[in-house]
């Protein structure tokens, strides 16, 4: 089983908890989706709201999520037959286990793989692939399969493009080889923001060699690809 996986929460601090989740699930004997709103007792803070447009009143009376149908099909597929496909995954799969759910399959993250795969992307955010691989193509007919509106930063609507994005990987690497990328650092090459936007991580390196190893050491939310990436160049 695929299980293509999205998720929206209150927002990223390690208080913050999920609102919604999307899931898209195919076999060879089957395709369906679902789409819940949970309330896991975090107020939705106005900001969140702005991105995801779930209110308050919208999750007051919804389920947590152990209670929800989206979690006992989570559970009734957590094995290794089966694949969790999220742009992020670690995100996704962090949050739910803060609800207390730990995933016993496999993974792929298309995120990571995208960076591997095509790595000359100005962006990898979801949106930005959708636009730039021309994902778009298909969205309507997909959309219409799973009963998904197609709008930025609505869990089903975001799975529906994760499925779409790996149906695009899938065509340069096999489903074994995405797996393995999935767990492989991405070696960055240029710095994506920050007073060295632009430059090449080797040239700052050889010019401010401190300013690489202050990050190193304070900058405790660093991406892993990114660490990664510095400690090669050091």
């Amino acid at each position: 089983m695929l299980i293509f996986l999205d998720l929206e929460t209150t927002g990223v601090e390690s208080s913050d908890k999920i609102c919604s989740i999307g899931i898209i699930c195919t076999s060879k004997e089957s395709t369906f989706s679902k789409y819940e709103l949970v309330n896991e007792g975090k107020k939705m803070p106005s900001k969140a709201s702005s991105i995801n447009h779930i209110t308050n009143e919208m999750i007051k009376d919804r389920p947590k999520l152990k209670d929800s149908e989206a979690w006992a099909l989570l559970q009734e597929h957590n094995n290794q037959d089966s694949t969790i496909i999220a742009h992020n995954v670690n995100f996704d799969l962090k949050m739910l286990g803060q609800s207390g759910f730990v995933w016993q399959g496999q993974i792929v993250d298309t995120l990571r793989v995208t960076k591997h795969l095509i790595p000359e992307c100005e962006e990898f955010s979801l949106q930005f692939l959708r636009y730039e691989l021309k994902l778009y193509k298909d969205e309507k007919k997909e959309a219409l399969k799973y009963n998904a509106e197609l709008l930025p930063h609505n869990a089903l609507s975001d799975a529906l493009h994760t499925k779409l994005l790996y149906e695009y990987l899938l065509e340069i690497k096999e489903h074994n080889e995405l797996a393995s990328l999935s767990f492989q650092n991405v070696f960055i090459e240029k710095f994506g923001f920050g007073k060295y936007s632009g430059r090449y991580i080797e040239e700052i390196s050889m010019c401010d060699r401190g300013y690489l190893e202050w990050m190193l050491l304070q900058a405790k939310d660093l991406d892993e690809d990114l660490r990664y990436s510095i400690s090669r160049f050091l």
